[in-house]
C-alpha cells in the first residue's frame, strides 16, 4: 500500500492545530494527524477526518479550560460530526457539563452520552485497554470490515462503537468479534449503516 499522503496529511494536521488555537500541545497534533492520515482512506475522506478532529480538538479544549478533572475523566471520540462521550464521571453534575460543552462546538451534529458514574464499580483501565487493543486488531486483520470506519473505546468492560458500517453484515461480524472478547461485559452500537436513513 502506498502512504505518500502521511506528509501532507501531517502538515495538514499542524496547520489545524494551529487553527483550533492549540499550538502547544504536540500530543493531541500528533494524534490528529494520525487521524487524520488513517482516515483518508475511510468514508469520511480526509475533509470529513478534518472536521472530526477538529470538533474533538476543540471539545477537549474546553474541557481543559472547564476543569481539568472534566479532561483526565471523559473521552471524546466524533465520526461525522456525531460526538461519543465516555469514560466515568465524579457525579451527574460533571456528566451533564461534559455534554453541555460538548454542544457548544460549531459542527457537532449529534451527542451520544455514554459517560458512566462512579460507585458502579473501580475503575478497569488496564483491563479496558486490552479489550479495546483486542477488537481493533480483530477487525483490522478482518478482511471483510473495513476498521477505519470504526472508532472503539472501552470503560468498565462495556465497549462503545462508533462509526459507518458498509453493511448490517459487516456490523453484524464487528459485533461478534466485540462479544468474543474475553471479560467483557456489553457492547453499545452507535454505528450506523451506510445509505441507512
Amino acid at each position: 500500500m502506498k502512504r505518500p499522503l502521511a506528509v501532507p496529511v501531517l502538515g495538514f494536521a499542524l496547520a489545524l492545530a494551529v487553527v483550533v488555537g492549540l499550538p502547544g500541545c504536540a500530543g493531541v497534533v500528533i494524534g490528529g494527524g494520525a487521524a487524520v492520515g488513517t482516515a483518508a482512506y475511510s468514508e469520511r475522506g480526509v475533509d470529513g477526518a478534518a472536521r472530526d478532529v477538529k470538533i474533538g480538538t476543540t471539545i477537549n479544549a474546553k474541557y481543559i479550560d472547564f476543569s481539568q478533572d472534566l479532561a483526565i475523566k471523559i473521552g471524546v471520540e466524533v465520526y461525522d460530526g456525531r460526538v461519543l462521550l465516555t469514560g466515568v464521571a465524579a457525579d451527574e453534575q460533571m456528566r451533564a457539563d461534559a455534554v453541555r460543552i460538548a454542544w457548544t462546538v460549531g459542527g457537532v451534529k449529534e451527542v451520544l452520552n455514554e459517560i458512566q458514574l462512579e460507585g458502579g464499580g473501580g475503575l478497569e483501565l488496564a483491563r479496558d485497554s486490552w479489550i479495546t487493543t483486542q477488537l481493533k486488531t480483530k477487525i483490522t486483520f478482518d478482511k471483510e470490515i473495513m476498521a477505519v470506519n470504526y472508532s472503539v473505546e472501552t470503560v468498565n468492560r462495556t465497549i462503545y462503537l462508533i462509526g459507518l458500517a458498509q453493511s448490517q453484515a459487516e456490523l453484524d461480524r464487528v459485533m461478534a468479534h466485540a462479544r468474543n472478547i474475553e471479560y467483557v461485559r456489553d457492547v453499545v452500537s452507535h454505528v450506523r449503516i451506510k445509505g441507512a436513513s
